[in-house]
């Protein structure tokens, strides 16, 4: 089975791009450039925290509010003066996933409204088509009596 794999990889090679032929001499690290670093841009830039800073962030009134409304604290009482900055993180990701949650409630809700109201109108016969023609016609009337009125 894997013969035919093989021949299929090579028949098609010029078609794969160079990252992702994989070949018996190939090491792992090369072919996965895209996902690691190079060690030389990582030495170029200058580190602007010093590695022996306390760990900890004082969290502002809204940070303290996403720490609340994540669940990660009951009351405000119960938060620290210092949270990681892992924590306030873990908590807006917490807060965006709730709020996408009820943006797809909302939509489908608002789905399912227009789905009635549509059949509604279906009933009193309504279409966009008529209200537009009527419109129209409304416009024509207007026109042609200004044009009338006139001389």
């Amino acid at each position: 089975m894997w013969g035919r794999a093989d021949r299929a990889v090579k028949l098609l090679g010029r078609n794969i791009p160079s990252i992702l032929r994989m070949t018996k001499e190939v090491d792992l690290k090369i072919s996965r450039r895209l996902c690691i670093k190079p060690q030389e841009e990582s030495q170029l830039q200058p580190r602007s925290r010093s590695p022996l800073r306390v760990p900890g962030h004082k969290p502002t009134d809204w940070e303290k509010r996403f720490l609340l409304w994540a669940g990660h604290f009951k009351k405000p009482e119960d938060i620290p003066e210092t949270v990681s900055i892992e924590t306030i993180r873990a908590a807006k990701t917490t807060l965006r996933v709730k709020f996408s949650y009820v943006m797809m409630a909302l939509t489908i809700l608002g789905c399912i409204v227009m789905v009635i109201r549509g059949k509604q109108a279906v009933k009193r016969h309504e279409s966009l088509t008529s209200i537009n023609l009527e419109k129209k016609a409304q416009w024509r009337e207007e026109a042609s009596q200004s044009t009338a009125a006139k001389p």
